[in-house]
């Protein structure tokens, strides 16, 4: 199927843009620590079962030892790490501003598949990466303008945090594509990378005492539907669409197009939010579709 790679990766920016919705509605409630342990331990229920049903197996037993080192070195650097860091950085700035700094991901990622993989990208890719990144920034920078200011700890916080995170989503990316050869599952992958991530952020709970009010966070009604609706299309659903894309496109543009998030999340945000779309909004979506385009074009 032409452009298989691209069209996962576009499935991933959906299904991240509904997850940043369901973990910012849940992350003041259970905070980022909380969230972070609970909704690892449902994806990891979610893939197991379905790892059960598709090969016959819970976990990919046979898998080479090398293959389990570099997934689990993936797993807790991109869901134990990455994810924590995103949660506060949803704390500090909220879904938008979050999303806007995880467009950075492309770039690095780029970057390190240039000197990993020597991976080249044509002019044509590399002008539609910078049209889609600057759409993405068009879309969420409008938010900027409106808002009245922060205090300027908490934002500068926020800023880390999110810079943090996509610094390590990058490495998740790298390390998932060496993971990834000689045509291993999708789903094993995935799995692999969630169950490594689990156990390290249960024993880190374990460590500073905070296994008893991660458990009680579990039973806080509203807030632990948004963490199980989260847990679903993030790490089970658009993780498992991510690793597809990466097996089937070139780590820059797939990672570009799973950038397209806080596109997605505009009309998500005016509806969950109630918040206001203005015309710089509109076009800035409207230049992300056009860098998408030419990706699948060219």
């Amino acid at each position: 199927m032409p452009y298989y790679g691209e069209l996962a990766a576009l499935g991933t920016a959906l299904c991240w843009s509904f997850t940043y919705v369901f973990f910012t509605l849940a992350v003041r409630k259970m905070g980022p620590q909380a969230l972070n342990r609970l909704r690892l331990s449902v994806a990891l229920l979610l893939l197991v079962s379905a790892h059960l049903v598709v090969h016959h197996t819970p976990i990919p037993l046979h898998a080479e030892a090398a293959r389990w080192g570099w997934l689990t070195l993936s797993g807790v650097i991109g869901f134990a790490i990455s994810d924590a860091l995103l949660f506060r950085a949803l704390y500090h700035l909220g879904a938008h501003r979050s999303s806007l700094m995880m467009a950075l991901v492309p770039v690095i990622s780029s970057f390190l598949a240039w000197g990993i993989f020597s991976e080249r990208l044509s002019p044509v890719q590399i002008g539609a990466i910078v049209v889609t990144l600057g759409g993405i920034f068009l879309v969420l920078w409008q938010k900027r303008d409106e808002q009245a200011p922060r205090v300027a700890r908490s934002y500068l916080l926020g800023m880390l945090f999110a810079l943090g995170s996509a610094l390590a989503q990058s490495l998740r990316y790298i390390l998932s594509k060496k993971g990834l050869g000689g045509g291993f599952s999708v789903l094993s992958t995935n799995l692999m990378q969630i169950l490594a991530a689990t156990v390290a952020v249960w024993l880190w709970a374990t460590i500073r005492g905070q296994v008893r009010e991660t458990i009680a966070a579990l039973f806080s009604g509203r807030a632990s539907l948004m963490m199980i609706g989260g847990a679903f299309s993030g790490p089970f659903l658009g993780v498992t669409l991510s690793l597809v894309a990466l097996g089937n496109a070139q780590v820059g543009v797939a990672s570009t197009l799973m950038s397209l998030t806080p596109a997605f999340l505009l009309p998500l945000s005016a509806i969950v939010f109630k918040e206001q779309i203005r015309r710089r909004a509109v076009y800035g979506t409207v230049l992300a579709l056009v860098g998408v385009a030419l990706l699948f074009l060219f």
